[in-house]
C-alpha cells in the first residue's frame, strides 16, 4: 500500500492551490502557546432528537462532548478548475484534529436557517461574500457527521486566491479532483474526517455529469 506523504505529495506536484502549515516556521520555539477559553463566545446550537425537532439550547462544546444531536453545515467550494478545496483541521480540533475535511464548515446557530448559516460562514468568517448557495443534500446525524444533523451547500467555483485570503497561513489547504479524492478515500481514509468520507461515498461532492440529449437528424 502506499504510503500517504507519498500520496500527498503527487496530488501537491499539481496543486497550486496547496499550502504547508506553517507554525512551526512562525513558532520556531516548539513551546505551545498559552490558549484562552474566554477569548472565543460560547456559540449555542439547538440540541435536536432524532428527527432534527429541537429540544433544548446548549453550547456547542457541551453538545460534541456529550456527543448530543445538533445541526451543522458544509458548504462546497471548487477552484477554477473544478476540484474541491479541502482544509487540514487544526491540531488543537475537538474533533478529528490534524485530518483533511471539507472547506467551509460550521454548527447552526440557535434560531438560525441552514442556509443563513452557510452564508454567515462564507460572508462573516470567511470573508468571501457569496450572495447565495445551492442546496445540495441534508444528512441525518450519524456518528459520521460528529451526530450533526448535516445540510450540505454549493457555492461554486472561486478563486485560489480569495481562498488563500480567507484563511490563516498557518492552515494547509489543497484541492483535489474527483480521482484523487477517490485515491485518498480509498487508500487513507484515516487521514480523511468521517463527514468527508460519507459524503464521498454518497456521491455529493462532485456534480454529477448530465447526459446529453442525442442529436437530432
Amino acid at each position: 500500500m502506499p504510503k500517504f506523504s507519498a500520496c500527498l505529495e503527487l496530488i501537491v506536484s499539481h496543486n497550486p492551490c496547496y499550502t504547508p502549515l506553517m507554525a512551526a516556521k512562525q513558532n520556531p520555539s516548539g513551546k505551545k502557546r498559552p490558549t484562552h477559553r474566554n477569548s472565543v463566545p460560547t456559540q449555542y446550537v439547538e440540541i435536536v432528537d432524532e428527527n432534527n425537532a429541537p429540544l433544548c439550547i446548549l453550547g456547542l462544546e457541551d453538545a460534541q462532548r456529550q456527543t448530543l444531536r445538533h445541526r451543522a453545515v458544509l458548504v462546497l467550494l471548487y477552484d477554477e478548475a473544478g476540484k474541491l478545496y479541502l482544509r487540514k483541521r487544526p491540531a488543537s480540533s475537538p474533533i478529528f484534529p490534524g485530518r483533511w475535511d471539507i472547506f467551509a464548515s460550521s454548527c447552526v446557530q440557535m434560531n438560525e436557517a441552514a442556509e443563513e448559516a452557510a452564508l454567515r460562514l462564507l460572508n462573516d468568517e470567511l470573508h468571501l461574500y457569496m450572495a447565495g448557495v445551492r442546496f445540495v443534500h441534508e444528512t441525518p446525524a450519524c456518528p459520521a457527521t460528529g451526530f450533526s444533523f448535516v445540510s450540505l451547500f454549493s457555492a461554486g467555483r472561486v478563486s485560489s486566491h480569495a481562498i488563500k485570503n480567507s484563511v490563516p497561513q498557518t492552515q494547509a489547504i489543497m484541492t483535489v479532483d474527483r480521482d484523487e479524492l477517490r485515491a485518498l478515500a480509498t487508500e487513507f481514509r484515516d487521514q480523511l474526517t468521517p463527514a468527508l468520507v460519507h459524503l464521498w461515498e454518497l456521491n455529493m461532492l462532485f456534480p454529477k455529469k448530465t447526459r446529453q440529449a442525442p442529436k437530432e437528424h
